[in-house]
């Protein structure tokens, strides 16, 4: 298996070989999938405040139409309600919105001041307020609360060649292109043979590794399982050959396989659009068009699997209300965030509209320019991560994720 440049062989060797034996079995009965879209996506010309007229005055070239009669024109946004809609690129998750599977909460935000890519990204993944520094990622110190027996070797992974910093200090962590990576290695590749030698070792050895090491060749024979064979997503699923959607399909999979998967981690780049962003096609339209049809693909292939997993769609900050000279947008505050699954309450945006009206933040982004930053924030993003903690994944002690923060109730979580 190919793992993070920070992972060594061994260690993971070692972390299979040494799980508690009952792990498997128990670990994976809810999967989070926390995608990051890096850049900081303009989220305002993705769930479009329709309704309110100073939309169109901020944006004169860049704002998304208003709903059209004709429910099939793909220049218009898709009306949610009376007041919002989609960019049209985001149609193949309309189903998903309207079957109550999909949620929104505006204006979610941090309270760092900087407009910094890097600073703003790294408070989030560290699950920290602006200035305060705490060990590890949030995922990490969420995962360092599970008993031995509550995880697995593939308990956490990250798609891609690096773990992401939110999951720093977990205590089992891996980052992979594709499920299969994960496999004994062999001189000859007959991984076979060496995971029936292996099995009869275990099968006569009395000691710690005996059990644990009959856990991890059932583990391996799961994935195995999945890699025998063409791989045929269910529910209609179409993933596209672009890599956020293959690295969701590769998500499915170990879903599918049962391998004790908690916690999943994408990202999703290129969102830093101050030069000819474009508007219902353009720049920005092919990155939302590559999300919204990855993630209904996922949803669709979960089809049989949907009470267990819960995604999570968010950014470092949102873009700024008017649009710039430049015919793009500049670093702002508030975003929207989505959320998918079962145990969402969707079907609604939640959170008040705060109105587009500049916050004022103290402070200066990376541009040098100083003042007003974009949509109000009214939820700090740790009160949306707390209510998925809680209420999707039974999490009863939200200090050991985020020291000293108290959230406030958002109804996110049904």
């Amino acid at each position: 298996m190919r793992i993070s440049n920070r992972t060594s062989r061994r260690g993971f060797i070692r972390q299979m070989l040494l799980a508690n034996e009952t792990v498997v079995p128990a670990a994976g009965e809810r999967t989070l999938v926390c995608i990051f879209l890096r850049g900081a996506a303009d989220t305002l010309n993705m769930v479009v405040p329709y309704g309110d007229d100073q939309y169109y005055k901020s944006r004169p070239t860049l704002a998304i139409p208003a709903p059209s009669q004709n429910k099939d024109n793909d220049a218009t946004s898709i009306s949610l309600d009376d007041f919002y809609a989609f960019h049209p690129k985001l149609r193949p998750l309309v189903p998903a919105f309207n079957e109550g599977r999909l949620g929104i909460v505006q204006a979610v935000g941090t309270d760092n001041p900087t407009g910094s890519h890097f600073e703003s990204q790294d408070q989030m993944e560290h699950g920290e307020a602006y200035g305060r520094i705490i060990g590890g990622g949030w995922l990490g110190r969420y995962l360092r609360t599970k008993a031995a027996a509550e995880t697995t070797p593939l308990s956490a992974i990250a798609i891609g060649s690096t773990i992401p910093e939110s999951l720093r200090g977990a205590p089992t962590a891996s980052a992979m292109e594709s499920i299969d990576e994960v496999q004994i290695k062999t001189p000859l590749g007959d991984t076979a043979a060496v995971s029936s030698v292996l099995s009869a070792m275990y099968g006569a050895e009395i000691g710690v590794l005996s059990q644990p090491g009959k856990t991890t060749l059932d583990l391996l024979k799961r994935v195995e399982t999945l890699r025998g064979t063409e791989y045929k997503p269910e529910g209609g699923a179409v993933y596209l050959d672009d890599g956020f959607a293959q690295g969701l399909k590769e998500v499915a999979r170990l879903v599918k396989a049962k391998v004790g998967l908690e916690i999943a981690c994408l990202d999703l780049g290129n969102w830093d659009t101050h030069f000819f962003q474009g508007g219902a096609s353009g720049l920005q339209a092919d990155l939302i068009s590559q999300l919204a049809s990855g993630l209904a693909a996922f949803d669709a292939d979960l089809v049989e699997h949907r009470n267990r997993v819960t995604t999570l769609v968010m950014t470092e900050f949102g873009r700024r209300i008017y649009e710039n000279g430049s015919l793009g947008t500049d670093h702002g505050r508030g975003f929207a965030m989505l959320a998918m699954g079962q145990g969402i309450k969707g079907g609604k945006v939640h959170g008040k509209w705060p109105g587009l009206v500049e916050e004022e933040v103290a402070g200066s982004d990376t541009l040098g320019i100083t003042g007003p930053s974009g949509l109000k924030v009214l939820f700090d993003y740790r009160s949306v991560l707390s209510e998925v903690l809680t209420g999707i994944l039974g999490h009863r002690d939200l200090n050991q994720v985020f020291p000293n923060f108290h959230p406030e109730p958002v109804g996110l979580v049904s």
